[in-house]
């Protein structure tokens, strides 16, 4: 059974967001299903909960199997106070880099957070340093190929939004 379909400016398939400068090149925007209101909360509850998983892993690591205790409580809840702030700061900063400059903050974020956590668990700290940078390694370079394939893109769309290619004799 063939069915046919939808093209646009027909009840299903409407053009969603025609019209605004972020759409791309065929003029498509996705719709945004949350509000700002929403994306801002998200924004800052994502490292404080990203955080608390963090604080417990630490905790957890630093007690070695043992009783909690006051003191494995306040390590746990300092590990999360200051991944959170040193998220929030790695955000702030790395907005207002290159490409390069971001994908090397984060990952030397994310290979120190690691470091951090692997140290407690005794092993030898040339190990802890190799995979500390080996990490960090990965996600500079997995950021960096996201941040060029995409920005690049929106670069050449924008360019062709803005001067579109005539074909044709005049």
């Amino acid at each position: 059974m063939a069915h046919a379909v939808p093209t646009r400016g027909t009840s299903t398939g409407a053009r969603t967001g025609a019209g605004t400068g972020a759409s791309g090149a065929s003029g498509h925007t996705p719709p945004d299903v949350f509000g700002a209101r929403t994306h801002l909360l998200a924004q800052w509850a994502m490292p404080l909960a990203i955080g608390l998983v963090y604080g417990y892993w630490a905790a957890s690591i630093r007690r070695h199997g043992g009783p909690i205790t006051g003191w494995n409580l306040l390590f746990g809840f300092m590990t999360v106070l200051a991944f959170a702030i040193l998220w929030y700061v790695v955000r702030a900063v790395a907005d207002r880099l290159p490409r390069e400059g971001h994908a090397v903050l984060w990952g030397a974020f994310a290979g120190s957070a690691l470091g951090f956590l692997y140290s407690g668990s005794g092993v030898a700290m040339f190990t802890c340093v190799l995979v500390s940078l080996l990490l960090a390694a990965a996600v500079a370079a997995g950021l960096y190929y996201h941040y060029a394939t995409h920005q690049d893109a929106e670069e050449a769309r924008t360019a062709r939004t803005r001067n579109p290619v005539r074909t044709g004799s005049t």
